[in-house]
C-alpha cells in the first residue's frame, strides 16, 4: 500500500511544553496507481499503431484441374507486354513481339509518370477507339525476370492501379525471342 508520511507531529525535542501527539496524516495512493494502470491498459488496447499496408492480388484457385486448357484467342491490339530486367531496366511492346503493326517493336521505358505510365495511358485511351468496343479494355502482361526486383514489380502494379488497367497478369514464362531482349537489357 502506498502512503505519504507527513512527519511525527508533537513538539520539538527538548522543549518543556507538552503538546498532544497528533496522528500521522496518511494519503492512500493505491487507488491512483490502479487508475493509472487501467488508463494505460485502456489506451494501449484501443490505440491502433501502424496498420500494415497490403496490395490486393487476385490469385488463381488451388484446385487441381487436369482438364486441358483451351487456347483463348485475344485481340493482339488490346495487349501490351512489359518485360522487367535487372538494374531498373524495362522493355515493353504492343501486340505480338514479331508483329508488323506499329508499336509492336520492343521499346525501352523508365518507371514513373513520364515513362511507363505515359505509354500505358496512351494505350488505355486508344484501345477502345481501335477495337470499336468500349467494354473491351487493355490487357497487360507483366513478365518479371529472375534478375528483376520485387520493388520494380510493385511499381508496375502501382502503374496498373493508377492507369486503371482492367486486366493484367503476372506471367513468368518468357519466350526465346523475349529472352534475347532480356539478354540485351542485362548487358
Amino acid at each position: 500500500m502506498a502512503e505519504l508520511n507527513t512527519g511525527d507531529g508533537g513538539g520539538k525535542k527538548g522543549s518543556k511544553k507538552v503538546r498532544s501527539k497528533k496522528s500521522n496524516a496518511k494519503v492512500d495512493l493505491t487507488a491512483m496507481v490502479d487508475l493509472a494502470f487501467l488508463l494505460i491498459t485502456f489506451f494501449m488496447l484501443t490505440t491502433s499503431l501502424s496498420k500494415p499496408q497490403s496490395m490486393d492480388l487476385g490469385l488463381p484457385d488451388k484446385e487441381d484441374k487436369k482438364e486441358p486448357q483451351k487456347d483463348i484467342k485475344v485481340d493482339q491490339r488490346r495487349t501490351m507486354t512489359i518485360i522487367m530486367g535487372k538494374d531498373n531496366k524495362i522493355k515493353w511492346y504492343h501486340g505480338l513481339l514479331d508483329s508488323p503493326e506499329p508499336g509492336g517493336a520492343p521499346t525501352d521505358a523508365v518507371y514513373g509518370k513520364n515513362g511507363l505510365r505515359k505509354e500505358i495511358l496512351k494505350r488505355v485511351v486508344s484501345i477502345p477507339q481501335v477495337t470499336g468496343d468500349k467494354d473491351k479494355g487493355m490487357i497487360v502482361i507483366i513478365k518479371p525476370t529472375k534478375k528483376s526486383t520485387y520493388r520494380n514489380l510493385v511499381d508496375v502494379l502501382d502503374e496498373m492501379a493508377i492507369c486503371k488497367v482492367p486486366t493484367y497478369a503476372i506471367v513468368n514464362d518468357i519466350t526465346p525471342e523475349e529472352q534475347k531482349l532480356v539478354d540485351e537489357m542485362n548487358k
